[in-house]
This record gives structure tokens, sequence and C-alpha cells, in this order.
């Protein structure tokens, strides 16, 4: 087996996700019909919290990895349709009950629907997303896939409640905020690749590579997001640069520059992270000690690695124009810090 170009190579040509929308396009517009029906409810703060986030935009990109995933295999079913849309309908879920329970007041650059609903709607109809993603989910008919996306929704709920636990603890070691992230957020990239090839009847060591390779990707995804949050723009986040700090976020890039600063610079994290007290001039004060640490590079190089192994997780596989895309996806993922 041929090892994978090292990303550091490739993300300089492969920055967008053009490929993987264009291969999709026809899928996802079936997908997106999906999406406006089965928002529809009797009750009329359920569409209208719901396509509120819906409609704002985002990539749609988790939906699209389990489309390319089945086409891959040329799946000329239509049970990718619905397992694309349960993964996004998962996806906005889980994004209303985090802006609740990280008090955010922006999403994708609008604010957020507790801004607008308040808490108890954005929680009600997050939950109304799940049930039906589930729905979704049963009328597939495949218990394999439903088992997937299902334990998947477990394992993002332990990771809240992971993250929760470590809330404000600058004792938060790497090892276990790469755990939060793996259950937070990578998870569900691994179950929204696998399921693709489990409904198109793909062998095991097919959907293995998948599930590594959504793994792997989403965890270079939420490194590269922790490291815009001190350097990026507003733009590329959709909310206000700086607002991990504000929220008192445990981070890759705090947990470095607190195990390597000095204590005067550790006095500096405690009071903005542990004791919320966050000044005007904090954030850049807290730009400065990352970088005088390394700790965006060493994110970077963490995002990277994770990057590489996705593509290689791919590597076992036939070549397609699938494969290329769902390649391309990692170098677009760690070109958004530039």
């Amino acid at each position: 087996m041929a090892l994978a170009q090292p990303v550091a190579e490739r993300a300089a040509d492969d920055t967008g996700i053009d490929d993987l929308v264009r291969l999709t396009a026809a899928d996802m517009a079936r997908v997106n019909a999906m999406i406006l029906s089965r928002t529809g409810s009797d009750v009329q703060m359920i569409p209208e919290v719901a396509n509120h986030l819906i409609s704002s935009g985002g990539k749609r990109l988790r939906p699209m990895l389990t489309l390319a995933s089945a086409a891959h295999f040329d799946y000329p079913g239509e049970g990718h349709i619905k397992l694309a849309a349960s993964v996004e309908f998962m996806h906005t879920a889980t994004l209303l009950h985090d802006d609740v329970v990280d008090e955010s007041d922006l999403r994708r650059g609008k604010p957020a629907a507790r801004m607008v609903w308040g808490n108890q709607a954005s929680v009600l109809v997050g939950d109304f997303l799940l049930g039906q993603a589930f729905k979704m989910m049963v009328e597939v008919g495949s218990l394999v896939a439903l088992d997937i996306l299902s334990s998947a929704a477990a394992v993002i709920a332990e990771g809240e409640v992971m993250q929760l636990d470590a809330a404000k603890d600058l004792k938060t070691d790497e090892a276990t905020y790469l755990a939060v992230v793996r259950a937070k957020t990578a998870v569900l990239f691994a179950a929204a690749a696998e399921v693709g090839p489990v409904v198109a009847g793909a062998g095991a060591a097919e959907r293995a590579a998948f599930s590594a390779y959504g793994l792997n990707l989403g965890l270079a995804f939420q490194l590269v997001d922790d490291a815009l949050d001190y350097g990026g723009s507003s733009q590329k986040l959709g909310k206000r640069v700086g607002d991990d700090l504000r929220e008192g976020k445990i981070t890759l890039p705090v947990i470095l520059a607190y195990a390597a600063g000095s204590p005067d610079e550790r006095a500096f994290w405690r009071r903005c992270i542990e004791e919320g007290d966050v000044q005007d001039a904090d954030l850049a004060t807290a730009i400065e000690h990352l970088a005088r640490h390394g700790a965006i590079t060493a994110t970077l190089e963490r995002a990277r690695g994770f990057g590489t192994a996705a593509i290689e997780a791919l590597d076992g596989l036939a070549p397609s124009p699938f494969r290329r895309a769902l390649t391309d996806v990692v170098g677009f993922t760690l070109s958004r810090t530039h």
C-alpha cells in the first residue's frame, strides 16, 4: 500500500470542496428537499427555529460525506438520501443545544436561535430534529446504519457532558481534550462517512476505512477551529474571533500555552478561563502568549497529522472521483487557516 502524500504538501493545491459539491449536487438537492419537508410541523415555532439555522448557510459537509461514500460503491438506491438528511438533522440539533450550553450569541454569522426564540425553544426544537432523524433512519431499514448513527448520538451526548465536566478547568490535559473532541465532533464525521458504505453493501474493510477517514477528518476540523478562534476571521468562523476565550473554553492552544507558561502567564489564563474575567485587551494578550509558546503552530501540526491519517485511511480503496474529492476535503479543512 502506497503512503498518501503528506497533507502539508497537498494543502496548497487541495483547498476547495468544489469537486465534492459538484459530484453530490443532484443528491444534495434531494437531501435539501427532504430536510425542508421534515421540518414541517403544525407547531409554527418548530419550522421557524429549525429553518433559521438550516437556511443560514453551512457547507453541509457531513451529509455530503454520506452521499459520496455511498456513491463510491455505485449505490443505486435511495437510502443514502434519508441517511444524509438524518446526519444533517443530528448536526443541527447539536448546534442548537451547544449554543444554549455555551450561551453563544452568534451562529454562522447570524444571531443564534436562542437569542431570537430563547433557550427552551432551541432545546426542544433540537429534540424534534433528533426525533425526525431517527424516524428517517428507521425508514431506511438498515439496522446496521441505525446502530452506527444512534451510537454516535449517544457518544456525542457523552462528549457534551465530558466537556461540561472539564469546563474552565485548566488542569485538563491534551489527551482529555482530544477525547472530548473525538466524542463531540469527530464521531459524527465518522458515522456520516461509514453509513454510506453500509447502505451500499460494502464490506467490513471498506466500512472501517471510511469510518477512520471521517474520524480523523473530524479531529483535524475541530483543531483548525481551535486555532482560528485566536487568529482567524469572523467570516470563516461564523462567530466572533475570541469567543472561546470570552466563554472560558478549554481548547488545545490554551492547554499547550498554559502548560508552557510562566507563573504570570498562568495567572492570566486562570483569570480569563477559570474566573471568567476577560477584559477588552485580553484577546490580544492571549494571542501573544499563544504565539510565544508556538501553541497555534503546534495545534495546526496536530491537525495536519490527523489530516494525513484521514487520507491514508482511503489509500487502500479503489480509485474513483468520489475518493479523490474526499481526499481534497482534507486540504480544504486545513486551508481554512489561511
